[in-house]
C-alpha cells in the first residue's frame, strides 16, 4: 500500500454520518455529527456536542450532508491493455464464456495485449479507469495481475498497479494472480505452468510487489489440488491468499479458500452450504461480483440467503476487467446487487466499506468512521443513504477525502 504524508487537522461538522461501525446497529447513523481527524487518522466521530477541544486547520461545514467511509473496490483487474469488445459481440451471438476461452480468446487475448504494452502505456490506459472510481468516492482499491502469465510481465503489471498509488491519492493493494489461465506457451500443461507460478513467488515477494496471492479455481483454469499447492507455497512466504471460487461450477473452491484462511472467496455463485459454513468458521469474506454475473448473462445467483444464515460477511466489488466486467462504478455495483440478488441497502453499503476492508485484510485501518482508522471519507448530496443504492447513472458525491486530505 502507498505510504505518504497524511493530512493535517481536519474537522467535518454539521454532518449526518453513516459510520458503518460494527459496534453500532445498522449503518451506525449519527445525526448532528462531527468527525475530527489528525495526522490523517480519525480521532473523534460522534455527536457534535461531544466534540473534544481541538485546533483544526481545516473546517468543512457539511451543511447536513451525509458522510460515509470512503468506498473500497476490493476486487479489480484494473491494469490491462486494450479491450475485448469483439468477444462481447460473440456472446451476443450466442457463444459462451467457456467456448470463447477454449478457442483461445478470453484471458489469453488480454495476455497478448499486456505483454505488448510498456509500463507507461499500461499506466496511461489504466488511470482513466481509476479516475472513474475515484470520482465516486473510492479511497482504496485492490488490483490483481494475471494478464502477464510469466515473471517479467506479471511483475510489470504489479509495478503499474503500485504506480497508481503514486499517481493518485488512493490506497492500493495488489494481488499476484499468476494462476489465472494458461499462457499459449504452456501448451495445455497445467501442472508445469503451476510450477512456474510457484517459482515466481520469491521474486515477487522480494520486490514487494504483491500483498496477496490469488488463483482461479475452475474447470477452465486450475483444480483444487493445484490451488492448494500454490496457497501452501504462498503462505510459506508470508502472503495472504484469496481465491476466484465457484463462479461457473462448484469445485469446492469456497471451502478450499476457507481451509487456508483466505481473506476472501470471490464470485461464489455456485458455493454450497458446506462451503458457506466453512467460510463462516474461517472468517473468509464472500466477495460478490454482480457486474460479471450481469455481463456474461449468468443465471446461477450467489447464495446470499446461505451467507446470511451462516453469518458470512459479504463484500461487493466491480471486478473491473476487459472481458467479463468492464465496470467502473461501485454505485452501479450496489444497485445491481440489490436488484439482481436482493441484497439490502445495509448489506450493499457494508459490502463496499467495512466488509470490503475485511476482504483486503484492512478492517483495522479503514472501512468505517471509527477513531484510529484512516480519515478516508466520502461526503454525499443525498437525503438518505438508500439513494446511493437506489439511483443508476447518477453520482451524488460532494467531496472525497483520503487520509484527511
Amino acid at each position: 500500500m502507498q505510504e505518504t504524508e497524511p493530512g493535517g487537522p481536519l474537522l467535518l461538522r454539521n454532518a449526518r454520518i453513516a459510520t458503518l461501525d460494527p459496534a453500532r446497529p445498522g449503518l451506525g447513523e449519527i445525526e448532528g455529527a462531527a468527525v475530527l481527524a489528525q495526522d490523517g487518522r480519525i480521532v473523534f466521530a460522534g455527536p457534535e456536542a461531544g466534540l473534544p477541544a481541538h485546533q483544526a486547520a481545516r473546517v468543512i461545514d457539511c451543511e447536513g450532508r451525509w458522510v460515509t467511509p470512503g468506498l473500497i473496490d476490493c476486487h479489480t483487474h484494473l491494469v490491462h491493455a486494450g479491450n475485448r469488445a469483439h468477444e462481447f459481440e460473440l456472446r451476443l451471438n450466442g457463444a459462451s464464456y467457456e467456448e470463447i476461452a477454449r478457442a483461445g480468446g478470453g484471458i489469453v487475448s488480454s495476455v497478448k495485449a499486456l505483454r505488448a504494452a510498456s509500463d507507461d502505456q499500461l499506466l496511461a490506459e489504466t488511470l482513466p479507469r481509476l479516475d472513474a472510481l475515484l470520482a465516486e468516492g473510492v479511497t482504496t482499491i485492490e488490483v490483481k495481475s494475471g494478464y502477464g502469465l510469466d515473471l517479467e510481465n506479471e511483475m510489470k503489471s504489479l509495478r503499474v498497479a503500485r504506480k497508481l498509488g503514486e499517481a493518485r491519492s488512493v490506497s492500493v493493494r495488489t494481488s499476484f494472480l499468476g494462476a489465472h489461465a494458461l499462457p499459449p506457451e504452456a501448451k495445455g500443461d497445467r501442472r508445469a505452468y503451476l510450477d512456474q507460478v510457484i517459482s515466481m513467488l520469491p521474486a515477487i515477494k522480494a520486490a514487494g510487489l504483491a500483498d496477496a496471492v490469488d488463483g482461479f479455481c475452475e474447470k477452465i483454469a486450475f483444480q483444487p489440488d493445484e490451488i492448494a499447492l500454490l496457497f501452501g507455497a504462498a503462505q510459506s512466504l508470508g502472503f495472504a491468499v484469496k481465491l476466484h471460487a465457484d463462479q461457473l461450477s462448484d469445485l469446492g473452491g469456497a471451502a478450499l479458500a476457507a481451509r487456508f484462511g483466505a481473506l476472501s472467496a470471490d464470485h461464489v455463485e455456485y458455493t454450497s452450504e458446506a462451503g458457506a459454513i466453512a467460510m463462516a468458521e474461517a472468517g473468509t469474506v464472500a466477495t460478490i461480483l454482480p457486474g460479471a454475473f450481469y455481463f456474461i448473462r449468468e443465471t446461477q445467483k450467489p447464495p446470499v440467503d446461505l451467507f446470511r444464515r451462516h453469518g458470512v460477511a459479504m463484500a461487493l466489488a466491480t471486478d473491473n476487467n476487459p472481458g467479463t466486467s468492464p465496470l467502473t462504478s461501485l454505485l452501479l455495483t450496489m444497485n445491481m446487487a440489490a436488484t439482481l440478488f436482493h441484497m439490502t441497502v445495509e448489506e450493499c453499503l457494508k459490502g463496499i466499506t467495512l466488509n470490503a476492508a475485511r476482504a483486503l485484510g484492512l478492517a483495522s485501518e479503514t472501512g468505517s468512521i471509527t477513531a484510529g482508522k484512516w480519515a478516508d471519507l466520502a461526503i454525499w448530496d443525498i437525503e438518505r443513504p438508500a439513494e446511493l443504492v437506489y439511483r443508476m447513472g447518477f453520482n451524488p458525491l460532494w467531496k472525497r477525502i483520503w487520509r484527511g486530505m
